[in-house]
């Protein structure tokens, strides 16, 4: 994947290496958070409350926005800058504004959010609340050595996953989510997120045309790409992690359908084929 010469607009806000920078949504957010912990990663709430509780008594420190220097900064800066730059024009041809994350957040193992306190434990997620996105990137380790997916791509699936939930912030899809339930293999949760994967698709169908060529994608990338979003299915995740595959609490989808509708959004490039809502089959 080649992606260093495309543009990057510098909407990151770098907190790695600042220790707690000050809790924000705690109190109601802190336990919105721990609730997400729990039905979609098994973190144990209380775990959630008490890394809460230890960034709320640490004293706030300045966040470095802006460009980073580092080259792993600098891809999630241009994944997400080309993002912008996909999503603006489709927007657009809809007669809408397309205003991108209010950042994408850099930090080591725990944070505050609008949502509460973001571990690294609950890999990257999207808060609604503050409308930003949350990446500790020693998750690249996780995503190659857990799961098995490597290559440039497979991150860059995973950053356009999440600027996805962005979008359908945006469209009202996350409210429609939450009425569905949260938990089951036809719920709101694993419609929402099959349908962020269809995103993710939208936007690599289309970021060479829209990068001026900078960034390229090549079929191997998007090997990589499916291969991440296979080893992230939650009947995959749960047979290896417990032996055997409980649809019930499913709240991603499966492997098969994660890889599906990202296909299906990268060869269309049409962001209207990616309704998981209206769809009778997942």
């Amino acid at each position: 994947m080649e992606w260093r010469g495309a543009r990057r607009s510098g909407n990151i806000e770098d907190r790695r290496g600042m220790g707690g920078v000050g809790i924000a949504g705690g109190g109601v957010g802190a336990l919105v958070l721990a609730a997400i912990g729990y039905f979609v990663f098994g973190i144990d709430p209380q775990t959630t409350l008490q890394a809460t509780q230890q960034l709320q008594d640490q004293t706030q420190q300045q966040v470095a926005e802006g460009p980073v220097k580092d080259e792993n900064g600098q891809f999630v800066d241009a994944i997400e800058t080309s993002n912008t730059d996909v999503w603006g024009p489709i927007f657009a041809r809809q007669g809408a504004r397309y205003t991108p994350p209010a950042a994408v957040v850099l930090y080591d193992n725990a944070t505050p959010t609008g949502c509460g306190t973001g571990q690294s434990a609950m890999g990257p997620f999207y808060c609604p609340a503050d409308r930003k996105v949350y990446l500790d990137l020693t998750f690249w380790n996780e995503l190659e050595t857990k799961f098995g997916a490597r290559g440039e791509f497979a991150r860059a699936y995973v950053i356009s996953h999440e600027v996805g939930h962005h979008v359908q912030t945006l469209l009202g899809a996350s409210d429609a989510a939450r009425r569905m339930g949260a938990r089951g293999a036809e719920s709101g949760s694993v419609r929402l997120e099959l349908q962020a994967d269809c995103y993710a698709g939208v936007w690599a169908a289309h970021a060479g045309e829209t990068s001026n060529g900078q960034i390229v994608i090549n079929s191997a990338d998007i090997e990589d790409g499916l291969g991440a979003a296979a080893a992230v299915g939650d009947d995959t995740i749960q047979s290896r992690g417990q032996g055997q595959v409980v649809p019930d609490s499913f709240t991603h989808g499966t492997s098969a359908q994660r890889v599906r509708w990202f296909t299906r959004g990268y060869e269309r490039g049409d962001p209207a084929v990616c309704d998981t809502f209206g769809a009778s089959r997942l």
